[in-house]
């Protein structure tokens, strides 16, 4: 009985919060709000998601790449939701491609520091697995009042370009479409593309609208005129189509790509997909609503796999990592999960549930190497606190079997996918694949939590050294004041812990319902099947 109770706790509260991600994002599809979206259509012109929605095949699944991507940031600005872009992997004619869209009815569809970030990751995408791109250009250009965070660096605007330039040697097919304003250094993006598309009165694309023209040599000319549909298809030559209106426009990129030819396939192991024999939606209640709770992680990979079958590699070995083969939808996969329950090990030591300890890590980097040599991508399930720390585990060289855990993932070949269903703590976060080790989707549930360390490890190690601090200033700490202190530090520290915080900067590609991780991982090894492996697993110095 108190299972049952404990499995509807868990089961309430994980599809509450569900539901406040998918309140969020109702809000976050809205861009700028109903009235510049009303605007926006006044002017014959469809909005980002709609064009979107126009372009890819339907019935056929979508998934959205940082929909949170700017969510509370920027607040001084008037808020830039979704990063001011739109960006999805999807099917155009049958061909798997990646669509880039301004959303023009969020600040003209200006780009923020973390609307590069997010272009940057779409070129990310199409360059690792060979994806077409279609770009959906409507954008003002750089947002003056942040250019010194857009404009410069290295990974800044003009990394844009320079990606357009090696898609393009790497004959990675690229297609934009002029929809909206096209200005300065953004018009650089659509004829750095393979082909370019305009649309007749909306469309525009110059490196000077008509009233710099006017300030810097004195001509008077109207921006249709300068650097319109005609000028550019009739004149100049800059553009290769043009269109009569936004369907008009996308029914011709849906032309194109239906004849793009077929693609060299990398050639991972795909069977006829099977159902989870075990309910996957019964992973609401076993999935602990209190990240410091164990459970048995087991259970939630049984409702994640085909047939809820699991071949698992070293079973009684290193038991707070899980190691098997199993498959995703039809598609092989080697799985590498924390184990979250404590655990007797045969010397009879009791194993904390979520740590990475000497032996796990060892059998960890094993597996990750045999998944190289038979070409199966991994798929990592992150719920970890970090390595064990201690004096047992130093003498025993944790720090070197973490290292070669680190070095085997981060050589690994194979494509990797990174699901973070709870904690991501600490280095725990890099051996299981965080984003710094380049996974080809990285998706967080909304129990997930990143950081350094939990929230309450955190808070406790920051109020130490503030509490030293004001008194060496001669201040008396209360023990009232000192509980205060810690409440405060706590929130602030936890606020940042949040998947939110992590989808806002782009530290994950999305929040996503449990139920939707095979999607994920299926279409992510159907990306990742477009690029052939072109180097040789090389383990490093550390697995020699």
């Amino acid at each position: 009985m108190a299972e049952n109770l404990e499995f509807n706790k868990n089961e309430d509260q994980l599809k509450l919060m569900i539901s406040e991600v998918k309140s969020k994002l109702d809000t976050i599809h809205k861009g700028g709000g109903e009235k510049r979206i009303a605007k926006h259509h006044e002017k014959g012109k469809m909005t980002a998601r709609e064009r979107i929605d126009f372009l890819l095949d339907k019935g056929r699944p979508v998934l959205e790449i940082g929909a949170f991507a700017g969510f509370e940031m920027y607040k001084e600005h008037g808020g830039c939701p979704s990063g001011g872009v739109v960006v999805v992997i999807g099917y155009i004619k049958g061909k798997m491609c990646i669509v880039v869209a301004n959303d023009a009815t969020v600040k003209a569809g200006a780009w923020f520091p973390i609307t590069g970030k997010k272009n940057l990751r779409a070129q990310e995408i199409a360059i690792e697995n060979r994806l077409p791109i279609i770009y959906l250009v409507d954008s003002a250009g750089v947002y003056l009042p942040m250019q010194d965070e857009i404009f410069p660096d290295k990974e800044h605007f003009g990394r844009i370009f320079r990606n357009n330039a090696i898609l393009s040697s790497e004959g990675i097919t690229q297609i934009s479409a002029i929809m909206g304003s096209c200005v300065a250094g953004g018009a650089y993006l659509p004829i750095m593309s393979d082909e370019a598309l305009i649309v007749e009165k909306t469309g525009s694309i110059f490196l000077a609208g008509s009233y710099l023209v006017k300030a810097a040599i004195g001509e008077n000319i109207d921006n249709e005129t300068l650097g319109g549909a005609t000028t550019h298809s009739e004149i100049s030559g800059v553009t290769d189509y043009k269109s009569k209106d936004d369907p008009d426009c996308l029914s011709s990129i849906q032309n194109i790509v239906d004849k793009i030819g077929d693609f060299d396939k990398a050639g991972f192991n795909r069977a006829e997909p099977v159902e989870p024999a075990k309910d996957p939606k019964e992973i609401y209640g076993l999935f602990p609503a209190d990240r410091a709770k164990t459970y048995d992680t087991m259970k939630i990979i049984e409702r994640l796999v085909d047939n809820s079958e699991i071949e698992e590699y070293k079973k009684g070995y290193g038991r707070t990592i899980i190691t098997g083969y199993a498959r995703i939808d039809g598609w092989a996969v080697g799985i590498v999960a924390n184990n979250r329950e404590v655990i007797k090990s045969k010397k009879g030591e009791m194993q904390f549930g979520g740590v990475i300890y000497s032996d796990s890590a060892d059998k960890a980097s094993r597996f990750i190497a045999n998944c190289n040599q038979k070409k199966i991508p991994l798929v990592f399930l992150q719920d970890v606190t970090g390595f064990m720390v201690g004096s047992r585990s130093e003498h025993g060289g944790i720090i070197k079997d973490g290292a070669k855990m680190v070095n085997t993932m981060s050589n690994s070949v194979v494509p990797k996918f990174t699901v973070i269903m709870g904690n991501s703590y600490g280095a725990g976060n890099y051996a299981m694949c965080g984003k710094a080790y380049d996974p080809r989707l990285i998706v967080a549930w909304p129990t997930a939590q990143l950081a350094v360390m939990g929230g309450a490890q955190a808070a406790k190690v920051l109020l130490q050294i503030e509490t030293a601090s004001l008194k060496a200033r001669g201040e008396e700490i209360t023990p009232e004041k000192e509980k205060e202190m810690f409440e405060k530090i706590k929130s602030r520290y936890d606020a940042q812990t949040s998947p939110y915080y992590a989808a806002a900067r782009l530290w994950t590609d999305a929040i996503i319902d449990p139920l939707d991780t095979r999607k994920w991982i299926s279409m992510g090894i159907e990306m990742a099947n477009h690029a052939p492996l072109t180097k040789a697993y090389n383990p490093g110095v550390l697995q020699a």
